[in-house]
């Protein structure tokens, strides 16, 4: 594994810019309201030809009380016992603060190494009087500016030189190989159990799990090893309607969850059991099937319904997933654990499907089965003529269907196709996209 660098400080001094500064991609979502970050974020940069994992995490504030304040800090002292080399970040402009202190007097104690960071040291001619205060310390220091990039680049180069030397030893024994698995986003509504979901597929308190409404921001990566495969879980922010998001993060947030979606090979759509199929529910499955996303709907706290409104339930849900009926169902309980086990295969075996191809000649003898059984309606007295068959990128299956006049294929004919296809080539919960082209000849 590589080295690993955590990126600690008081709230509001610029971790996350420098976060994103030194990934090279805004991974982080960056405010100047203080406490926005909250989990912990990693990504794999390069610092001066080093690989390394680099950790943001939330603001210490070791006076925060019990509840959510608390479980920031908690992440963040997770990270830096995680760390082999410790990025301290202040504030050179608000200069330093007792709480400074004290988590300056908590990193010697570690006894790992500290280089601290003063950023928004805007130039040259400012070093000094931002300086001064934070040489007491004792610790490495260097001036930056996070948002501009001023001293970014020394700053890289004096941390790959704290690095732990990459051991060379030939007897030690090597690592399993590890083959890539999935990528599972996980989306749904504010405090549906986003984040609970994510703890109980890892297996540990990865995910901050709070009562308030969103609590995660940032769409947060975990890695795990399962059986030989890696997989990435993506947890995200609580997607709500639109016109009820009035906050600049929120917003952030929301998009940054639907994006994540996109980038996904597997979506787990989790719905409160307890509240039913909301309308953001239907918003979202209804957005995640146009977009032809390979998705799963997790019904979660099912522990917390009574047993005669779980039919009630079922039909709801069954009923929501009548246009899209190939989605798969699990009723399932994070906080207890129950049905979380299913997840991972069933996601596999959605993402297995959305990988099947089939040859042209198939094709085509498919597709004069199906005409046969069931021939194009009359369109204005005529019907649509179909030349032939093939199967475009993947995934998802994408059939491209050569036709003499696309107006003439009325929706639900399109409908009928990719039914039919998908039982002849057993197709049964990935996404199957039918695509319809204007053709004046028969292939050749």
């Amino acid at each position: 594994m590589p080295p690993i660098v955590a990126i600690v400080g008081r709230p509001n001094v610029g971790k996350s810019t420098l976060f994103n500064r030194l990934a090279k991609r805004p991974k982080a979502i960056t405010h100047d309201r203080p406490g926005v970050t909250r989990d912990r974020l990693e990504a794999t940069v390069e610092l001066d030809d080093r690989i390394v994992t680099l950790i943001d995490t939330g603001g210490m504030d070791f006076d925060a009380p019990e509840g959510l304040e608390r479980q920031i800090v908690v992440q963040a002292e997770i990270a830096l016992n995680m760390a082999d080399v410790v990025l301290f970040l202040v504030d050179g402009k608000a200069g330093r603060t007792a709480l400074d202190d004290e988590m300056a007097e908590r990193l010697r104690r570690t006894d790992k190494p500290v280089v601290v960071a003063v950023n928004k040291v805007d130039g040259a001619e400012k070093i000094n009087a931002l300086t001064n205060d934070f040489h007491a310390w004792g610790f490495a220091m260097m001036p930056i500016s996070a948002a501009h990039g001023h001293g970014v680049n020394d700053l890289a180069g004096a941390l790959a030189e704290l690095l732990p030397e990459v051991s060379e030893n030939k007897d030690e024994p090597r690592a399993e190989p590890v083959e890539a698995g999935i990528r599972l986003a996980v989306l749904g509504r504010p405090n549906a159990g986003k984040s609970s979901l994510v703890n109980a597929l890892l297996g540990e308190d990865r995910m901050i799990v709070s009562e308030v409404p969103g609590t995660t921001r940032d769409a947060v990566d975990v890695a795990v090893i399962r059986n030989g495969r890696r997989y990435v879980f993506v947890d995200t922010a609580g997607v709500r309607k639109r016109t009820r998001i009035t906050d600049g993060v929120e917003r952030y947030s929301v998009n940054k969850a639907l994006g994540s979606a996109k980038r996904a090979d597997v979506a787990v759509v989790v719905v409160d059991a307890t509240g039913g199929v909301g309308v953001q529910d239907k918003r979202l499955i209804s957005y995640l099937d146009k977009e032809r996303t390979p998705f799963l709907v997790a019904v979660n706290k099912v522990d917390l319904v009574a047993q005669q409104d779980m039919l009630t339930l079922k039909k709801d849900i069954e009923e929501e997933l009548r246009m899209c009926s190939h989605v798969p169902v699990l009723y399932l309980s994070a906080a207890k654990g129950k049905g979380v086990a299913k997840v991972l295969p069933l996601a596999e075996t959605i993402w297995k499907e959305c990988g099947i191809r089939v040859g042209t000649g198939a094709l085509n003898r498919a597709m004069r089965e199906v005409l046969d059984k069931h021939q194009p309606p009359l369109v204005n007295g005529r019907r649509a003529k179909f030349y032939y068959l093939t199967q475009a990128a993947t995934p998802p299956p994408t059939f491209v269907f050569f036709v003499s006049d696309t107006e003439r294929v009325r929706d639900s004919y399109a409908k009928y196709l990719e039914n039919a296809l998908r039982k002849l080539f057993k197709i049964s919960m990935a996404p199957v996209k039918v695509v319809c082209r204007a053709s004046h000849k028969p292939k050749e």
